[in-house]
Formats: structure tokens, sequence, C-alpha cells
């Protein structure tokens, strides 16, 4: 079946396509991919052949339907108000995108994903909800990660500490098989634990139990989830046309324009859908930023006028059928008029998004082969894990952290200007609490960025981005600029039996990362947020270029968060 209208490339990108087209044909990359054989991306098989267990997870997954509705009842039998998601990168972004997309369901429970050690951030959730009618999926693939293992001892406490609880009962572990936190969920009597099949990497398990299980607390149809996923994974096994399969097809398309220069996925997504392209931010920064090659991957910038972006761009557009896209639309052709290579999915509505999450997994897996990288390993993850853990360890013995330096928002703009150039990305990197007026500034400092420097620009939530688009931060191309944002961390919270309160771990992530950074040669910059982070955002965005007059600050910079916002 041949890809519908929107889903190739115009000229000239389409000859550019082509010829990789061919070689992917030449190489048997489809028929290869599907038979699991490693030496499509290196000779050594290690982290590949027990890494693509998400291939046949359509098909796998659907033996676990039975428990999946049984759990989901039981949860809506037991008056279960809230289910909060303890997880990083992988473990969390599918869940959020879910949860996003889809919202609250008639007579399911809120869904809060928790990826965050700022301790405004954790406070917010432990307040929204009920403690005694609230289950908590405590989701790691290693089972050993830090961020968890700290939330599950905090939210234990708070537990245990209310009338009424029911102990380990309201805990549920998602884990692979003979991990730590498999142990320790035996140890504290959970409710039940979800084990994993051991061979899907965290950035590619949204269709295994860790996205599933979420979704199933949300009443989603997860029967309907797999067909749509499922019917994807049919057309990705086409080996005679590719430009008739779509995993293969925007493969090829990102590792061809990527080695022509446009290397800056932008993903565009109604409205309704747009944490899409967060899921997707982790899965291409992760899987292809290593050996100092990389797709940057870009989402939620806002979306301003052709002229404003630089010739490194390659735009995805997700149209969800009855969603609000006329600006959107227009925006789009304005793009193509231009002369910018856009591809255009649609989507027939939320439950298409299982079939995305297919296709651009295997997507990302052949753009792996077509840039020469290995594509399910992730180096860097683990060098800002060893610096955090070094940075304790200095607390510990020193009683306080590293100071490293912080510039003003003036100096910032500076130091940003000068490090500015043709095909540069800034990535934005803030450790605080998400409100919707501080994503608002950020979105005005990103607008001015664009509008000043034709520059790419990226956004992530610390620590959040350890987990995803670190990994491109430090092994990828290094064209990144990174301004990093601080909170105060007060007031602070302790993490049971710790040495270090939450306030403390988020800002040794932090300096972690920064001197991680700094040792690849990367250029960074500290802003400390201070008493008010919308206006210190502001303040940076105005030096960047003047804006226009806005509201005094007292009228703009308090406001509450909906229910349930949880990025």
């Amino acid at each position: 079946m041949a890809i519908p209208s929107g889903e190739q490339l115009a000229a000239p990108y389409d000859t550019v396509v082509r010829d990789r087209m061919e070689s992917v044909k030449r190489d048997q990359v489809v028929g290869r991919l599907w038979s699991k054989d490693h030496r499509l991306w290196k000779p050594d098989p290690a982290e590949i052949t027990n890494r693509l267990g998400w291939l046949s997870l359509a098909e796998d997954m659907s033996a676990h339907l039975p428990e999946l509705k049984d759990l989901s009842e039981t949860a809506r039998t037991e008056g279960i108000r809230d289910v909060v998601l303890l997880g990083m990168g992988g473990s969390s972004l599918g869940p959020e995108v879910f949860r996003a997309s889809f919202g609250t369901q008639k007579g399911a429970p809120r869904l809060w994903v928790l990826d965050s050690t700022v301790p405004g951030w954790i406070r917010r959730v432990s307040t929204s909800i009920h403690p005694a009618h609230t289950l908590f999926l405590v989701a790691s693939k290693s089972g050993g990660t830090i961020e968890v293992l700290s939330l599950f001892a905090h939210f234990w406490k708070l537990v245990a500490g209310t009338k009424g609880n029911r102990g380990g009962q309201q805990f549920i572990a998602i884990t692979d098989p003979g991990t730590g936190l498999e142990k320790m969920a035996r140890e504290y009597c959970f409710r039940q634990i979800f084990t994993n099949p051991p061979d899907i990497g965290g950035r590619y398990s949204v269709l295994s139990l860790f996205g599933l299980v979420p979704a199933a607390l949300l009443r989603l149809d997860i029967s309907r989830l797999l067909q749509r996923a499922g019917a994807m994974a049919v057309r990705c096994r086409e080996r005679r046309a590719i430009q008739d399969n779509p995993g293969a097809y925007l493969g090829t398309a990102m590792g061809a324009l990527a080695q022509a220069g446009r290397d800056k996925v932008t993903v565009l997504a109604s409205s309704p859908i747009d944490t899409f392209g967060l899921w997707a931010e982790q899965l291409l920064a992760e899987s292809t930023g290593k050996e100092t090659r990389g797709i940057v991957p870009v989402a939620q910038e806002p979306v301003l006028s052709p002229a404003q972006y630089g010739s490194d761009r390659f735009f995805v557009y997700l149209r969800l059928k009855g969603a609000n896209n006329q600006t959107l639309d227009r925006q789009v052709q304005a793009l193509v008029r231009a002369g910018h290579p856009v591809l255009t999915f649609a989507l027939r509505d939320r439950y298409d998004l299982a079939a995305e999450f297919f296709r651009w997994e295997y997507a990302t897996a052949v753009a792996g082969h077509l840039l020469g990288i290995q594509p399910f390993d992730q180096p860097n993850v683990q060098e800002s894990k060893d610096n955090t853990r070094r940075v304790l360890d200095g607390y510990q013995t020193a009683g306080r952290l590293p100071e490293p330096v912080v510039s003003s928002p003036k100096d910032a703009v500076v130091g940003l200007s000068g490090k500015v150039q043709v095909g540069s990305y800034v990535a934005i990197l803030a450790y605080t609490t998400p409100t919707k007026l501080f994503e608002a500034a950020i979105r005005r400092l990103r607008k001015a960025l664009v509008q000043q420097h034709h520059v790419t620009t990226t956004f992530g939530y610390g620590p959040r981005y350890l987990h995803s688009t670190g990994q491109l931060h430090k092994g990828g191309p290094a064209s990144g600029i990174f301004l990093e944002l601080v909170d105060r961390m007060t007031p602070d919270l302790t993490i049971p039996a710790q040495q270090f309160s939450f306030g403390v771990l988020a800002k040794a992530q932090a300096t972690g990362d920064l001197e991680s950074l700094q040792a690849h040669g990367r250029p960074v910059i500290r802003v400390t947020l201070g008493a008010d982070p919308v206006a210190t955002v502001d303040a940076i965005a105005h030096r960047v270029r003047p804006a226009p007059s806005r509201p005094h600050r007292s009228f703009i910079s308090r406001g509450v968060p909906d229910e349930g916002w949880s990025r």
C-alpha cells in the first residue's frame, strides 16, 4: 500500500532521499532488521541483540491483556483516585504522552508522572493526592535508578503516615526480571510486580508494560493500542519499495537529510498530542547522539515564519483529525512553500499514537544504520550518573556542594550570543518546578533566540533530560550551547534514610551534568532562577531581543497550575 500524500518529501529533497533508499534496499536493511541482524549497526552484538524485543511487542503484549484489564477494574472498584508514576526517561515519557493526549477518562483516576528530584515538584504531587487512595507505580528497567528509589522512599513514608493506608498494596513495580527493584517489591509486599521482557531498552518500551500498565489505569483500550501498533508493524515489513514502508521511509529521510546538513528534526503536532514530541525527542537523541554524530530532535518549539529558520531543519507534522488545526496547517503550508522539507502524518484519532510509536522506533533504527551508529546503547548517560555520585560523595564528606560559576541574565545573553553560529542549537535545561507561567516564559525565550539568531532551540527539565537528550548533549555533534537554569530548591524536602535531601540531589545532578558538558568541551552557562523564575527567564529573553511591553510582573508571576499538571 502506497504511503498517502504528505508522507513523502517533495523536490528537491526526494532526490536526496531516493539515493539513500537504494542503499537501504541494496543492503537489505528491512529484512535484516526483522531478523535482528546486529551487523546492520556494529560487528559487536553487545547491547544490540538483547535490545530488539520491541519489534514484536504488538503481538507479545496481547498475553497481558487479561491482567491489565483486571488491574484497571480493581482500581475502579477500590476507589483509586490517583496514580503516581515514579520513573525516569523511557519509563516516564511514554506514559506522559498517554496522560496528556487522552486526559482523564470517565471513571479513571488521575495520572501524575513524576520524573523529578526537584523538591517543589515532589511536594506539589504529594499535597495534591490523597495518599490512602493512590496507587504508586515504581518503574525502572535497571531497578536501581537513584531518582526512582528516592521517590519511593518519600512516598512510602507518606503513605505509612496516612490513616487508612494499605501499605505495600498501594505500590506496583514495573521492572526487568531479577533487578533490585523486584527484590525490594517482594520485601515490601507490593500489590503486584510486572516483569517486562528484558530485551527492550527503556526508550523503546512505551508499547511494553512500562507504557501499558499506566495506560490501563487510565482506562484506555489496550487492545486497540496494540492493534494500531501491530498494523504499523505489518506495513514496516515491506521490503520491495522503501517508499511503501512507513518506518523505513522516515528513517531513510532522517538519515539522508542529516547527512546533507538538515539534522534538526522538528516535530510539529496538533495541540492534543503535542507531548508526542517529548517522547520522540528522547528516542532520537539517546539513540543517535553518539560518536560526535546524531540527529537533534526539537519538540514543542514555537512555530515561526519560514524565514526565521536556518537551512538545518527537517519538519515532521503529526496532524490529528478533528483537532483545531487551522493555524498549524497554515504554518506548515508556509514552510512547504518556502522550500523546507516537510512530512505530514495523518492520525485518525489518539489511538494512532501507538502506530506512530512503532513507526518512529523503526525509523530510528534505520537512521542509525545510515549514520553508522549503534542506536541501542547510551555510553554517556552513565557518565552524568557517575558525576552526580561523585558530587554527592563530596557533599557527604565536606558538607557542601561545589559552587560553579553563575552568570547574570545579561552575561548569559552575551555568552550565548558569542557562541552561536550556523548550525548551532541552544539547549535550555531547567531544574525547577513546572508551571504554565514558567513554560510560557520559556516559549518566549525560545522564540527570541530563533528570531534573533535563526538558531534551533530545545528545552528539557532536569533531571528528566539526563535520561533522554543528555546522551546527545555529550556524545552527539559539538553544535550545542547549553543554558542551565537552577532553582533555589527551597523549601527543601528530606529523603528518608539518606544523608542528602532532594534539593541537594537535584543540585548535584545539575552540577554533575555541567561538569560532564565542560569535560566534553561543550559551552555551558548557569543562571540561578532566584525567587521569581518567570522573571529571570523573561530577563534573559528581553536581552536577547527587545520584547513588546508586558503587564507588570506582580500581575503575572503568580499562578496555580491545573490539577494533574505534571510537566
